[in-house]
């Protein structure tokens, strides 16, 4: 299951564990996720539409039984969906706070929870992997809601694994850096900010959706069976500039 599959990173990671041969329940809110299943399946693969805000906490049980009914049981959860609201932090409301940390925070918390528990339950583990940020490592500017949730992603991710380590089941995450996605749009179009990101950016591109193909399939595959707790950056060598 991979929650905002509808566009961007979260259509890319879909696509690419139907690549590698999953049966996958892709996730969109505001966006249908019928163009990214329709382009598994013209492939010879295996997708199924599901739908629901994650600003609402009723919502990831929806999600759950919907593709728990389709596919029988749940091995990879992606939890992809997010949203950011910009303002000064003087400025910021209490509706955008609340509104970005129930999408990118809570519901990580809520699906982990119901899938974890389903596969503590079945005893033969499963995959976890959140989508974290650069912002899990640093402030931000005029994004305080949106750095700490994914703060917070972050170490959601280290304590569930912790707990479920030992019920073979992987709890990871990727942390994308600069991303040409509809999230980034305004900076892309910025001459000076766009300037100064590829500056700071030692692959000297901003990165693809499809750049965190592999890392995801990675994460999900027997191949991180061994790798717990752990934050993945795929962010052109950003961070460690």
């Amino acid at each position: 299951m991979v929650t905002g599959a509808s566009t961007g990173l979260g259509a890319a990671i879909a696509i690419a564990l139907a690549e590698a041969g999953a049966h996958v329940a892709c996730h969109g809110n505001t966006r249908s996720p019928e163009a990214t299943c329709e382009r598994i399946k013209n492939a010879g693969g295996v997708a199924h539409a599901i739908s629901g805000d994650l600003g609402i906490a009723e919502t990831p049980k929806h999600l759950v039984d919907q593709t728990l009914e389709r596919f029988g049981r749940i091995d990879i959860l992606i939890n992809n969906a997010g949203t950011i609201r910009r303002a000064p932090a003087a400025d910021y409301s209490d509706e955008d706070w609340v509104a970005v940390i129930e999408v990118n925070l809570s519901s990580v918390f809520r699906l982990s929870k119901l899938v974890g528990k389903q596969m503590i339950e079945r005893g033969d583990g499963g995959k976890i992997v959140n989508i974290a940020s650069l912002l899990s490592f640093q402030g931000g500017i005029t994004v305080p809601a949106y750095a700490a949730s994914k703060g917070g992603v972050a170490q959601l991710t280290k304590a569930l694994a912790n707990e479920w380590a030992k019920h073979r089941i992987n709890v990871n995450a990727i942390a994308p850096g600069y991303m040409r996605t509809s999230n980034t749009a305004a900076l892309q179009a910025d001459e000076t900010r766009n300037r100064q990101i590829l500056e700071r950016i030692p692959a000297g591109r901003w990165g693809e959706p499809e750049d965190l193909a592999g890392a995801a399939v990675f994460l999900s595959s027997p191949a991180s069976d061994y790798v717990n707790g752990h934050v993945l950056l795929v962010d052109g060598g950003w961070l460690g500039r």
